[in-house]
C-alpha cells in the first residue's frame, strides 16, 4: 500500500519553465511501482484563493502531460475542485499556477484528486479474477475499519501489487504502514 501525498507529473516543457532548459530531476527515492520515483524537486502550487500548497513533491520519470494530484483538504485550501478521476484523465480539470526556482506557468486543465486505484501485474489479475478497469472494494480493519468503494483496478505488465490512497482516505481508514487490506469483488 502507498498513501499519496499532493505531488506533480511533469511535461519536458513545464520542467524546463519551472527549473531551467534541460533540467534533470534528481532521484531522491524509488516508489513501488518500477521506473516511477520522486524527486529531490518540489514546487509551489497556487489556487484561485491565492493561497499556496508548498513543497509539493516533483515525481519521474518525465511524462506527455503534466497532472497535479491532490486530496480533497488541499483542494479545499486551494479554493478549486478538482474532480476524481483516473491518472491522465484532465478534460474539464481545475487549473493551477505551478512555481519553481525559474518561472512559473499556469495550467489549465491539470488538477485532479486521483481515483483510489490497485495497480497488479497481469499474474495478480488473473489470481484475483479482475482486469484493467474493473472496480473492486477495499476492506481496512482494525479501530477506523471501512471498506472503501469503487477502487480502480489497473492493471500493467510489469506493475507491482500496491493500493494507492490519498492522504484523507489513508486518515480515515487509520492507516499505519505496512498494513494488509482485503481485496472485495
Amino acid at each position: 500500500m502507498a498513501v499519496s501525498g499532493r505531488h506533480i507529473h511533469v511535461a519536458r516543457s513545464v520542467l524546463d519553465r519551472l527549473f531551467g532548459e534541460g533540467f534533470q530531476l534528481t532521484k531522491l527515492r524509488d516508489l513501488g511501482q518500477p521506473g516511477e520515483f520522486a524527486s529531490e524537486q518540489t514546487v509551489t502550487v497556487v489556487g484561485r484563493s491565492m493561497k499556496t500548497l508548498e513543497c509539493v513533491r516533483v515525481l519521474g520519470p518525465l511524462r506527455s502531460y503534466t497532472q497535479v494530484e491532490l486530496s480533497g483538504t488541499d483542494a479545499i485550501r486551494l479554493g478549486i475542485d478538482p474532480p476524481v478521476r483516473r491518472s491522465g484523465d484532465l478534460i474539464d480539470s481545475e487549473s493551477v499556477t505551478v512555481a519553481g526556482p525559474c518561472g512559473s506557468v499556469h495550467l489549465k486543465a491539470s488538477a485532479i484528486m486521483a481515483t483510489r486505484h490497485l495497480h497488479m501485474a497481469e499474474r495478480d489479475a488473473r489470481e484475483y479474477g479482475v482486469v484493467d478497469g474493473d472496480r473492486v472494494r477495499i476492506r481496512f480493519t482494525g479501530d477506523r475499519a471501512l471498506v472503501f468503494e469503487n477502487v480502480l483496478v489497473r492493471v500493467g505488465k510489469n506493475a507491482a501489487l500496491e493500493l494507492h490512497l490519498d492522504t484523507d482516505d489513508a486518515n480515515a481508514a487509520g492507516v499505519r504502514l505496512p498494513m494488509t487490506v482485503k481485496i472485495l469483488r
